[in-house]
């Protein structure tokens, strides 16, 4: 079986954007707004985190799996590619995490 990427997630979310309402959970979503969408991510971090606190490895997978698919709707709410976000990850590659966070601009 073929590996699953995020970047075909990415792709039906933006599919299932261009969908009706009456058959995409996305489109739906996405009718309520930023905002909305926003809320959605945030409530699947929180039961992601909680799940990994359990100590449930099955909830963690599926908590996890629904923050992305949340996340990738909050991308496609604000009309940022997931090839945006890999672009600045695989800047911050090039430096150490603590390199990274340290140049970053302080509040």
């Amino acid at each position: 079986m073929k590996a699953f990427t995020l970047q075909e997630l990415a792709e039906r979310v933006k599919e299932r954007a261009a969908a009706s309402p009456d058959v995409s959970y996305t489109r739906k979503l996405l009718d309520k707004g930023v905002a909305h969408c926003a809320k959605k991510f945030g409530e699947e971090a929180i039961e992601t985190a909680l799940a990994a606190v359990s100590e449930d490895r099955a909830a963690l997978i599926a908590e996890a799996a629904d923050l992305l698919y949340h996340l990738l709707v909050v991308l496609e709410s604000r009309g940022v590619a997931l090839a945006e976000v890999e672009a600045a990850l695989a800047r911050r590659m090039t430096r150490s995490g603590l390199e990274e966070k340290a140049s970053r601009p302080r509040d």
